[in-house]
């Protein structure tokens, strides 16, 4: 029975056979989105269950609803699960509406095709009389119109003749239930405020009961047979918060019928949309068949493989992964986001988890846009820039000045974070203290900084950049605190990277945070060092306005000058930087004990509190902490900083080398990211093993979904950005310095080619990578005099 295309290994993501165990890994891995929506690639025929999730998003939409838990009102603003465009349904003569998945499955291949943005699905089955049916389906989110989305539904009764009916709806009853841990919070976010028929076909429209973002979807289905068109009979069925158009046709033994289900979506928030309904239906109107828009669409995907792909020779399983993580990237943000004032979301389109939220994963995964795609990182930072006023609010509301950005923001830069967080391995509810992670200002300065210092958009940097600079640096001055004692700089009552300490042992919630991070404080020298090297980089006419708009006094330099030389920074006497004060007076955890105990131990702050227990009484880490100051910055950069703190470090490799080993020890990896930042600081050391081992398991967490069901509540962009850099920056061994690209390969054992290309201060980079020969060509059209630097040896171009 196997009905199957020969496919491209290293452009399809393909799976041979149906297992309801593995369906929402699946449905997450096989999103269709283009930046403007995201959709799961959840079966046509199925709605919500344990099994399947259909859930649509759009960026930017969320809805802030209270909830009761433990007697209280909390309330979280949630990525809103819009109406589901896919739902197709089928019966044969007068029987009833049945999914074929609850059918005798006879062939299945279910297949995401990365270079063209399509989505494919194959199900050959039998029903209890004996009728044979062959169901295939495509679908793609529109590139080349973001407003877009279509099906092609084609059915094939291959032992039989008989009137098929099938029903195409817009289902708005749907909630967000894709993560089962917030399913005892309110989920009801849509009201659906109209649905039915109109010329073009039958829409639904839908608004949000607090933010009020009003949307509408508009479907038209035309049927065809060896393209053909055919007339069905057509019904119209609206019932509460659902509408359904109903085809129902003869059909021939052996025959072929396709549905196209074209859709169109506008929502109140888009861009000079005055009318929903007239922009959804209008849109819709002018769309006339599946293979005209795909077209339109391959295209669309074809020119940004054309700047995005890498090409991995020997590989196979990296090439793959290399690109499904570059491809949900582009699904995530693409360039239709400059339209769209949206933020990266660390679980992309495809997921509820983190409720859509934006953190500090912009760190990892924003360099992937801003070598590629400038325009989608400024989109991006752009979110930001809307979200300044907030940021120094919320600053003002915690006693410091300048911009103080929220561990989690959504909606208009509030602070997000839950106060409590659901505890699995427990069951209980626990305090939730990581609003005080103040280090996403860094990453947003860092993200700010390294946008400029790639792109040279000047004409950014004076308009919006600058100022978002300058604010966050004023707000890492308040926040340090002068010691008399120790003649040393402070900074009090912050979380790290690290996140599972909260507080010390024995204090009270109120007074959470830990004292003087280690990435924290270097890295708050690096933003002063940038702000005072931004001063005197701007041209006089926009420093003075920008001072002037921000009542910025040139005295304030003081103190950023002093953190530069006098910030403190705990480290021992035999050169281990201490993850916070107070670090090494921890205790040291039994990792024998909890690995035999509990196996996975990724978690162990849920394990220790389950427990009774606490990480706060612990020598343990989540991730990279103290070793990610040496993924964000170089190895160089971090020892001159400390080198100018005065805590020299005479023997840089073996200085790393001694903080790598005792603090991977303590790290129980319990975030993908951990993987991307050890696999990258593992380079420095000449340790091509453990960098490979690190980079190998974070390309096969998400496609695998190592941390057993994460993947399933929605892709990790942080993880897919980071792998990307890691190849870019470790293997290909690409920096760049003002006018030179310094390139010092390291391959790994089993590749024989690696190609590329960079876009680095308005020039494309084109690399070209093999064991015993590199090339580098560049189309400068003349922007940009460059050198590139091989292994410290300069060639002018």
């Amino acid at each position: 029975m196997a009905h199957r295309k020969k496919r491209n290994e290293k452009w399809n993501l393909t799976y041979t056979s149906f297992d309801p165990s593995q369906e929402k890994l699946r449905e997450t891995l096989t999103t269709v989105g283009n930046g403007y929506f995201g959709t799961r690639g959840c079966f046509e025929g199925e709605r919500s269950s344990d099994t399947h999730y259909p859930g649509t998003y759009l960026a930017g939409v969320f809805n802030k609803i209270p909830s009761t838990v433990h007697g209280k009102q909390i309330f979280n603003d949630d990525f809103v699960n819009c109406p589901n465009w896919l739902l197709i349904e089928l019966k044969t003569g007068s029987g009833k509406f049945t999914s074929p998945l609850k059918m005798k499955i006879l062939d299945y291949e279910h297949n995401l095709d990365l270079q063209n943005g399509l989505m494919e699905r194959s199900i050959t089955f039998e029903n209890s009389r004996g009728k044979i049916t062959r169901i295939e389906s495509q679908r793609f989110a529109g590139m080349s119109n973001p407003h877009t989305a279509c099906i092609r539904y084609t059915v094939t009764p291959l032992n039989y003749s008989s009137r098929i009916t099938l029903r195409s709806s817009i289902d708005g009853t749907v909630f967000n239930d894709g993560v089962a841990r917030y399913r005892n919070l309110n989920q009801k976010h849509l009201a659906v405020t109209g649905r039915g028929a109109f010329e073009g076909g039958i829409f639904l429209r839908a608004e949000t009961s607090q933010s009020h973002v009003v949307m509408e979807l508009c479907a038209k289905n035309i049927l065809r047979t060896n393209g053909k068109l055919l007339d069905p009979s057509r019904k119209t069925v609206a019932d509460d918060g659902f509408v359904s158009e109903q085809l129902a046709f003869d059909a021939t033994k052996g025959t072929s019928y396709s549905m196209e289900k074209i859709v169109t979506i506008a929502t109140s928030r888009d861009m000079n949309t005055a009318n929903v309904s007239v922009a959804a239906r209008s849109a819709l109107v002018r769309q006339h068949s599946f293979d005209s828009i795909y077209s339109r669409h391959r295209k669309a995907w074809k020119s940004l493989w054309e700047k995005a792909d890498i090409q991995i020779d020997g590989d196979i399983f990296s090439q793959k992964v290399a690109r499904l993580h570059i491809y949900h990237l582009l699904c995530t943000m693409s360039p239709h986001n400059t339209a769209i004032d949206a933020g990266l979301p660390a679980r992309g389109l495809s997921g509820e988890s983190y409720r859509g939220h934006i953190f500090w994963d912009s760190i990892y995964a924003l360099p992937f846009y801003t070598q590629r795609f400038p325009s989608i990182a400024r989109s991006a930072i752009m979110y930001r820039y809307r979200r300044l006023d907030a940021a120094r609010a919320y600053a003002r509301e915690n006693g410091f000045d300048g911009a103080m950005f929220p561990w989690q923001s959504s909606n208009d830069g509030s602070e997000e974070s839950q106060v409590i967080h659901y505890n699995p391995v427990s069951g209980e509810w626990d305090p939730d203290l990581s609003r005080r992670q103040r280090h996403i200002s860094i990453a947003i300065f860092y993200n700010v900084w390294m946008y400029y210092y790639y792109s040279g958009d000047e004409e950014f940097l004076h308009s919006c950049g600058a100022e978002m600079l300058l604010e966050i640096a004023r707000f890492w001055a308040s926040i340090s605190s002068w010691d008399s004692r120790s003649k040393r700089y402070h900074i009090y009552g912050i979380m790290g990277p690290d996140e599972f300490h909260e507080k010390y042992p024995g204090a009270p919630l109120e007074k959470g945070g830990i004292n003087d991070n280690a990435y924290t404080n270097i890295m708050v020298v690096w933003v002063m060092e940038r702000s005072l090297e931004l001063l005197k980089k701007l041209p006089s006419h926009i420093k003075y306005a920008l001072c002037d708009k921000i009542s910025f006094q040139n005295d304030e330099t003081r103190k950023w000058r002093d953190i530069t030389r006098r910030m403190y920074v705990p480290i021992t006497r035999d050169g281990i930087i201490s993850q916070f004060e107070g670090y090494m007076d921890l205790d040291e955890l039994d990792w024998d004990h909890y690995r035999n105990t509990y196996g996975n131990i990724h978690r162990m702050d849920r394990i220790l509190k389950s427990e009774g227990d606490s990480p706060d009484h612990y020598k343990v880490a989540k991730q990279a902490d103290a070793l990610m100051t040496f993924f964000v910055l170089s190895l160089d950069e971090v020892c001159t900083l400390l080198k100018q703190l005065g805590y020299p470090v005479r023997d840089k490799k073996e200085f790393l080398k001694k903080n790598y080993e005792y603090h991977i020890e303590r790290t129980s990896h319990g975030s993908t990211l951990s993987k991307v930042a050890h696999s990258a600081v593992s380079t420095y050391i000449d340790t091509d093993d453990e960098t490979w081992k690190w980079f190998l398991e974070s390309m096969e967490s998400d496609i695998y979904d190592t941390q057993g069901g994460t993947t399933a509540e929605g892709i990790h962009c942080a993880v897919m950005g980071g792998t990307i850099s890691i190849i870019n920056r470790v293997f290909a061994g690409i920096s760049f310095n003002e006018g030179t690209v310094a390139v010092n390969p390291s391959l790994p054992s089993h590749w024989k080619r690696l190609r590329f290309k960079l876009l680095l201060r308005g020039c494309w980079y084109s690399f070209d990578i093999t064991r015993d020969k590199l090339h580098v060509q560049m189309d400068t059209a003349g922007k940009c005099p460059v050198s590139v630097q091989v292994h410290n040896t300069t060639r002018n171009v």
